[in-house]
């Protein structure tokens, strides 16, 4: 489970429906559109992102790194790394 600090961080791309680059544990890279959080058939939370106008689900506690790909007052990186 992710802390609350990376938690608000997922709600500001969803929010504002950022461009993305997600880095998962297992060193897979997702590029796409950052739209809103879900759970998914587990009941564990995602962020649901468009990848070329496909929905896809990436699992919270599987991402590394979060980076939003244009600039912006927020952020540009946010490792969720320990």
């Amino acid at each position: 489970m992710i802390s609350c600090h990376h938690y608000d961080y997922i709600e500001i791309v969803c929010m504002h429906q950022y461009p993305i680059k997600i880095t998962t544990k297992s060193d897979v890279v997702i590029y796409g559109i950052a739209l809103d959080t879900q759970r998914n058939e587990s009941c564990e939370e995602c962020i649901k992102v468009n990848i070329n106008a496909i929905e896809k689900l990436v699992l919270l506690d599987d991402i590394v790194v979060l980076e939003v790909t244009v600039e912006n007052p927020h952020f540009q990186i946010i490792s969720f790394m320990a």
